[in-house]
């Protein structure tokens, strides 16, 4: 006769915790306290009889058996969780909603065209987007609180479980100029070196692309300390801030020209290019739906290039 079976929380802690690998961290993803936390643990141990984690002074870990009962119940959980969404909208329990995570500094200006595409299609798909910053929308699709994100990708931007657990899709080369309707540099495309010497608005210190900027202009920053003017947390805030102000800013053309920003902006002369992509979970109970959005996404972002290219010839 089959004895106890764990519970569903119980099994959801316990991969929480194998991520995370430590009590407190895991407790506060699980948002229960650590002490209940703790002793949904020893209870999943006395229920199936095993030591799934080791712990001591010094920290805790997973056993052996711990390793592989993980690995196991992370596939199962995963499978559950794709039956209960399947079910769900089949029987439009519940209307199907993709939760979508842009890259602050990235814009969501163009979302707003695959929204539109998505409601012709299928009037009962809700979308909510969220702007994000980069640590942010990692949180967000180890939680589940995501299921697709567009960002910049940099070889430390996937979040815990990397390739492994994690797609990719390349969309498009943001190709960056610098923005300066109230400036005429004297000569362009514009170098460093003179951006360098002008007021610059950038993004607040803890913000992705501050490192990018930051690789950019390196070559200068022992000759040339820039002008910051402003800090500011959104590419939209910097478009309107230079527009008032007599500054500039580094930001994707391809961005400008959504915004009807037409002029006011140059090439630069040593080109700077950020690498625009979707990151999803590839074992998400809502991968059909899902890669149905990147396969659009995709698609649209491959039209739109042609149409700037013929645009500039």
């Amino acid at each position: 006769m089959m004895g106890d079976l764990p519970s569903i929380q119980q099994l959801e802690c316990f991969i929480i915790y194998g991520r995370v690998q430590n009590f407190t961290r895991a407790a506060k993803e699980a948002n229960i306290t650590q002490s209940a936390f703790s002793a949904q643990m020893k209870n999943l141990e006395s229920v199936l009889g095993v030591t799934l984690i080791q712990r001591s002074k010094r920290g805790s870990h997973l056993t052996e058996a711990g390793k592989v009962f993980l690995a196991r119940i992370t596939d199962w959980m995963d499978g559950l969780h794709k039956i209960v969404y399947d079910l769900q909208s089949a029987n439009a329990a519940q209307p199907a909603e993709l939760n979508v995570g842009i890259l602050r500094t990235l814009g969501d200006i163009q979302v707003n065209r695959h929204i539109a595409h998505f409601r012709q299609t299928n009037k009962n798909l809700r979308f909510n987007v969220f702007d994000l910053e980069t640590d942010q929308i990692c949180r967000a699709l180890q939680d589940d609180r995501l299921d697709v994100a567009s960002t910049y990708y940099v070889a430390d931007s996937l979040p815990a479980g990397g390739a492994a657990e994690y797609e990719t899709a390349h969309f498009c080369w943001d190709n960056l100029v610098y923005y300066a309707p109230l400036l005429q540099p004297r000569v362009v495309p514009v170098t460093r070196e003179a951006i360098a010497r002008l007021p610059i608005v950038i993004y607040p210190k803890n913000y992705f692309m501050n490192k990018t900027f930051h690789a950019y202009f390196a070559p200068v920053l022992e000759k040339e300390t820039p002008v910051i003017s402003a800090r500011l947390s959104t590419p939209y805030a910097m478009v309107y801030y230079c527009q008032q102000n007599g500054a500039g800013a580094l930001l994707p053309e391809r961005l400008l020209r959504a915004l009807g920003c037409r002029d006011g902006w140059y090439e630069l002369a040593q080109p700077l290019r950020v690498d625009a992509c979707l990151i999803y979970k590839k074992n998400s109970p809502k991968i059909d739906l899902i890669r149905d959005y990147v396969s659009h996404v995709l698609q649209s972002f491959d039209e739109g290039q042609d149409s700037i290219h013929r645009e500039k010839r």
